[in-house]
């Protein structure tokens, strides 16, 4: 597939840059300790899915304090629309626990010590990072990784050796990039009859309309 230019890849930054500079998360949290809660549920789950499913959850445990002495039974009952909602429940506890434990019932944000709660990956880390303190990161999702691929800017099969790319390409103001690329990819560039000739402002650059997907 053609890579973009060096014109191109700033082109295309300034663009998305223009047309999502105020591009926040859409799932609803109001503290660290929620937002880390709802980007570990919305791994392989859709945020409309999460803010579903996170109000009575955070009402229920509205403190990791609270969370770390929950009946993992409630928990997963609570959480069982949302995919591998056993692994989270335990995930979700484990972590509470960790966070009261260890960092006195304050969640991290840095991304060294958030990788060690349970549950929370590189990608999780850095989506709580970007949009919690705009952090200069990137997180590559399936719409980062579909739509990154699309413009030419990665050839990547992995979303982590994408990510790595993408940040040596658009070095500054990540954070922002990052959340116009899923809303560009989740509502635009979809996977699925992407709607190329009505509301795409990047169709000068698109390199190809397949599905990608991270191996």
């Amino acid at each position: 597939m053609k890579k973009a230019t060096a014109k191109e890849i700033q082109t295309i930054k300034l663009a998305i840059l223009k047309r999502y500079s105020d591009a926040v998360t859409e799932l609803y949290y109001s503290n660290a300790y929620e937002l880390v809660i709802a980007v570990a549920l919305s791994a392989q789950c859709t945020d409309k899915r999460v803010n579903l499913i996170t109000p009575a959850l955070f009402k229920a445990y509205p403190s990791p304090e609270i969370l770390a002495q929950a009946d993992i039974n409630d928990v997963k009952q609570l959480i069982q629309s949302c995919s591998f909602f056993n692994n989270k429940a335990t995930n979700l506890i484990t972590m509470a626990k960790r966070v009261v434990d260890v960092y006195g019932g304050e969640i991290p944000l840095n991304e060294k010590e958030l990788v060690t709660l349970a549950g929370v990956g590189q990608k999780t880390a850095h989506v709580v990072l970007i949009e919690y303190t705009q952090a200069n990161l990137m997180a590559v999702d399936t719409h980062v990784f579909r739509v990154s691929h699309r413009l030419g800017l990665s050839n990547d099969l992995s979303a982590i050796a994408t990510e790595e790319t993408l940040v040596k390409k658009f070095k500054t103001n990540l954070h922002q990039l990052h959340q116009g690329l899923v809303l560009f990819g989740r509502y635009i560039c979809t996977a699925k009859n992407p709607k190329c000739d009505t509301e795409c402002f990047l169709k000068p650059f698109c390199k190809s309309t397949d599905g990608f997907k991270p191996r």
